[in-house]
């Protein structure tokens, strides 16, 4: 029954400090986030990495509340084999979510494909990139930028009557004497 309690303490303990390990990444997300000049493509992907890291701060919790209810249920095996399947479950549906999670900030188009494809490939997502090319989407390009030549509308001391005898000049009229 010591052993028992022991390897609950220890559990315990390893789980507290993942939690405050994930509670520690979400706060840098969000200072990385709050960086000025960032694109809303970048702005949706630190948002959605600090949901995902909060989903897994609470998943943590709850392993954490699970890890002192066996402590708690260490007087009857059975119901301490109970909750260590349940944490057990717990920390596979996390491993998959984050697996899930990387393949859509890699650009996956299939996530369930790209899942299956990923334990040939080592479970490394940019070796599965590299080898399948087809099924992640390509980055999206910036938009052009440049000058088009000709003065802003809006421009500053640019007026009527010099618009018109630019227009003129290309028009090939005449200037006009007014």
């Amino acid at each position: 029954m010591d052993g028992l309690q022991d390897e609950a303490r220890l559990e315990e303990q390893g789980t507290t400090q993942q939690a405050q390990g994930a509670s520690a990444q979400v706060s840098g997300g969000e200072g990385a986030a709050a960086g000025g000049g960032a694109t809303p493509i970048a702005d949706g992907a630190a948002k959605a990495r600090a949901d995902y890291e909060a989903a897994l701060a609470e998943r943590d919790a709850r392993i954490a509340e699970l890890e002192g209810e066996i402590a708690e249920a260490a007087k009857t095996a059975e119901g301490a084999e109970r909750l260590r399947a349940e944490m057990d479950e717990l920390r596979r549906k996390g491993d998959e979510e984050r697996v899930g999670f990387e393949l859509q900030l890699a650009g996956a188009r299939n996530v369930k494909a790209a899942r299956a494809l990923l334990a040939d490939h080592d479970d490394d997502i940019e070796k599965l990139k590299a080898a399948e090319p087809w099924l992640f989407s390509a980055p999206a390009a910036p938009a052009p930028a440049g000058a088009t030549g000709l003065p802003s509308a809006g421009a500053a001391g640019v007026d009527e009557s010099t618009q018109m005898s630019r227009w003129r000049r290309i028009a090939g009229l005449p200037e006009s004497e007014e």
